[in-house]
C-alpha cells in the first residue's frame, strides 16, 4: 500500500515542484505523509462540491490543479470558504494536494494538451522553462488553415460546456493557421512575440483593458484575434491525462476524476 508522502513523491515525479512559478503554492495541503493511500480523485479546483464529491466515494487523497492556499491567509474557520473546505478534508480523512503551475510547464501539461486535442503542429513552448521542453503556453499550425470562426466551434466542441461558452474579436472569416494558447488565464502573455505573429491566440480570463488593447492591436494588423474560454474548462482536459499517468505510477492506487463543472458562472443572459 502506498503512503500519502510516497504519493506525493510520485506527483512531484510527474510535475516536479521545482518547476511552479515563484509566486505558486503547490504541494500538500492537508494530510498525513504517513497516512495510507488507496484512492486517488483528481479535479481542477478544491470547492464544497469536489470534496464531498472525494469523500462520497471514500477517496484518500483529492488532487487539484488549483491550489486551495495560493494566496495568505489568516483563519481557517468554518464561517470561510477554505475553511469549510479543509474542515470537511481533516474530517472525512481526506488529504489534499495541488499541482499547479508545475503541472502547466511540462510536456505533458495543461497547454499541451489543448494544443494536442486542437491537432497543433510543430508545437513548441512560449517560454522556457528550467528544463528542455517544459514552459509556459503552446504555439503551433493547424494541419490545415480554417476560418476564426471555426476554430471556436471546435474549441466549443472540445471544450466541456459553461455559461460564458467561447467569446471571440476578431472577423468570423479571418484565416487562421498559426495557433498560440494558454490554459488557464494567459493575458500576462499578450506581449510575448510568438503571440503576436500568432493568427489567433487562445486563453482565459481576459480581462478589459488588456483584451481591448490586443484587440486595437489586431485592428492595425499587428496581433492575434482572440479567443478567450472558460479557465475551469481549459484546464480540465488535462485530468484524464493526469490520471492515466498516475495510474501507470500507482498499481496499488484507484485513481477517478471529476467531471463536476467548477467553472463559477451557472448562466448567461445573452442581450
Amino acid at each position: 500500500m502506498s503512503t500519502l508522502a510516497e504519493v506525493s513523491a510520485v506527483v512531484d515525479r510527474l510535475w516536479p515542484v521545482s518547476g511552479a512559478e515563484s509566486w505558486d503554492a503547490p504541494g500538500l495541503v492537508v494530510g498525513d505523509p504517513d497516512q495510507v493511500v488507496r484512492h486517488v480523485h483528481l479535479a481542477v479546483d478544491a470547492v464544497l462540491d469536489t470534496v464531498d464529491e472525494a469523500l462520497g466515494m471514500d477517496a484518500d487523497l483529492l488532487l487539484v490543479h488549483h491550489p486551495l492556499l495560493l494566496r495568505g491567509v489568516t483563519r481557517v474557520s468554518e464561517d470561510t470558504t477554505k475553511g469549510a473546505v479543509v474542515a470537511r478534508l481533516v474530517r472525512g480523512g481526506c488529504a489534499l494536494l495541488a499541482a499547479h503551475t508545475n503541472a502547466d510547464v511540462v510536456e505533458t501539461g495543461t497547454s499541451r494538451v489543448l494544443a494536442h486535442q486542437l491537432g497543433l503542429v510543430d508545437q513548441r513552448a512560449l517560454t522556457q522553462g528550467a528544463a528542455p521542453g517544459t514552459g509556459l503556453g503552446v504555439v503551433g499550425r493547424l494541419p490545415q488553415p480554417t476560418s476564426l470562426v471555426a476554430l471556436a466551434r471546435q474549441l466549443g466542441d472540445l471544450l466541456p460546456p459553461t455559461a460564458s461558452g467561447v467569446r471571440v474579436a476578431g472577423e468570423a472569416d479571418r484565416v487562421v493557421e498559426t495557433v498560440a494558447l494558454c490554459a488557464g488565464a494567459g493575458d500576462s502573455l499578450l506581449g510575448h512575440p510568438d503571440v503576436l505573429t500568432a493568427d489567433a491566440y487562445v486563453t482565459s480570463d481576459l480581462r478589459h483593458h488588456p483584451a481591448s488593447d490586443a484587440r486595437e492591436l489586431m485592428l492595425l494588423g499587428r496581433g492575434p484575434a482572440l479567443l478567450d474560454v472558460s479557465h475551469w474548462a481549459s484546464e480540465w482536459l488535462w485530468l484524464d491525462t493526469a490520471a492515466a499517468q498516475l495510474r501507470r505510477e500507482l498499481h496499488d492506487v484507484e485513481v477517478t476524476l471529476s467531471d463536476l463543472r467548477t467553472d463559477p458562472w451557472d448562466f448567461a443572459v445573452v442581450q
